[in-house]
């Protein structure tokens, strides 16, 4: 394929992409409302008493609904959209490789909602009651409601894109383009890098910073395993072909001849 046929095929994966989506966002509209109500459980959970959230603005209830559709759809359309990356990343691969990029748009897209899940579920309950415990009796936290989930849905797709770290090295090591031998020397490296990466991404806390940087460790763990079952092994030394071996038994064969008459007499 030239350039232009590539550029030709990630337009078409990116169309579907962007229809995937758009069918996400429009089935999750008609259901909103429940969304909402989970992402702001969390929070009222651990509000104290005479603290609530708040809306600032009067369209700011729509648009952030709107918002919530929108990530929620990108998580319902992730089956999609993972086939469609990896459907454009197969010519890529080997023959044989190729009939797995179901399966594997399957566990990227099953990666991806646990990341997401586990940030709910983990992350949120210790994050906001951390927060919120620095609030007194004459100082009562009341966030703003937009600001809260643009924060809450960024955090969950952080953590859903985490967790494609043992495909994404699945991937590379089938390309060659790393190792595990490789993973594990620039270790020390890696965990800088994702302690620095978990601060970028969660508030200036040291709890929330732990709370990404510990399945971040334990995914690039995972990943060194992953690269060294499914890495590009090493093609074998070439080993003598039956043709030399054959010429070589002819001339030692000629040589006994040769040697067999001096012997006789």
């Amino acid at each position: 394929m030239g350039l232009m046929d590539h550029l030709s095929e990630l337009r078409v994966r990116l169309v579907r992409c962007c229809i995937a989506v758009g069918l996400g966002f429009l089935l999750c509209w008609s259901v909103v409302d429940p969304i909402f109500n989970a992402l702001v459980n969390p929070l009222l959970a651990v509000l104290p008493p005479g603290s609530h959230a708040q809306y600032t603005t009067l369209p700011e209830g729509f648009f952030t609904r709107m918002y919530i559709a929108f990530v929620a759809g990108v998580f319902v359309a992730s089956p999609v959209v993972f086939y469609q990356v990896w459907s454009f990343i197969a010519p890529g691969l080997y023959d044989e490789e190729k009939r797995y990029i179901i399966p594997v748009a399957i566990l990227s897209a099953i990666f991806f909602v646990t990341g997401g899940a586990f940030c709910y579920f983990v992350v949120f309950p210790y994050a906001f009651s951390f927060f919120v415990s620095f609030s007194t009796s004459e100082i009562v936290v009341m966030p703003k409601i937009s600001d809260y989930l643009n924060f809450v849905l960024k955090l969950i797709l952080a953590f859903g894109l985490i967790f494609e770290m043992p495909l994404f090295a699945l991937f590379l090591a089938r390309m060659g383009l790393i190792t595990a031998t490789l993973m594990r020397k620039t270790r020390r490296y890696a965990i800088l890098g994702i302690f620095i990466v978990a601060a970028i991404l969660t508030p200036p806390d040291v709890v929330s910073q732990l709370l990404m940087a510990c399945p971040m460790l334990l995914l690039y763990e995972i990943s060194i395993l992953v690269a060294a079952a499914f890495g590009r092994k090493k093609a074998a030394p070439e080993s003598e072909t039956p043709e030399n071996a054959e010429g070589d038994n002819t001339e030692k064969t000629e040589d006994d001849a040769k040697d067999k008459p001096a012997e006789e007499a």
